[in-house]
């Protein structure tokens, strides 16, 4: 499973996309969303048939979401067929400042996802490894050794059901 996915997400001052406020999105701007959604290489002239544009249109409307940080264009892999055998989410519990330890967990390339959330813990991190001593190794030496990391829980995923990229249109 190699395709081209289109992710909308809104604009955050915190990771560098927006001013502080998000972006106004027309129902012309969604709808080209959802046809890259659907498949992130359609060429822009069949987009601007389906939504009713000029294909220059619907190129500069695609460079401006892009700017924004609406949306990105990246291509995704599933993880099994490419060597990554195990996956997790970790929830950390941390004692002092949060964005430190978030901060650092970013910095982690088998950090997929840091989160700061509000309930049981502080950050739920998705974590993809190679194997479980690969998995092991991140949680006890790398996670739990960051300063301020007082408890983690590890979910591993026995098996992904679902994986979409196809919210902030709906």
């Amino acid at each position: 499973m190699h395709s081209e996915r289109v992710a909308s997400r809104s604009a955050d001052p915190r990771n560098g996309h927006g001013n502080g406020s998000s972006p106004t999105i027309d129902s012309v701007s969604l709808a080209i969303i959802e046809q890259l959604q659907e498949d992130g290489r359609r060429p822009y002239a069949a987009i601007g048939k389906a939504v009713g544009l000029s294909e220059a249109a619907v190129r500069q409307r695609v460079q401006k979401l892009l700017d924004q940080g609406v949306m990105q264009i990246v291509a995704v892999t599933d993880p099994l067929t490419v060597g990554f055998l195990r996956q997790a989410m970790v929830g950390i519990n941390v004692e002092g400042d949060l964005d430190s330890v978030a901060d650092a967990l970013t910095e982690m390339a088998e950090c997929e996802y840091v989160v700061m959330t509000a309930g049981s813990f502080d950050l739920m991190v998705e974590v993809v490894c190679e194997d479980d001593d690969h998995l092991l190794n991140v949680i006890n030496k790398r996670i739990r050794a960051l300063p301020g990391v007082r408890s983690t829980e590890s979910f591993v995923y026995l098996k992904l059901k679902k994986q979409t990229y196809m919210w902030g249109t709906r």
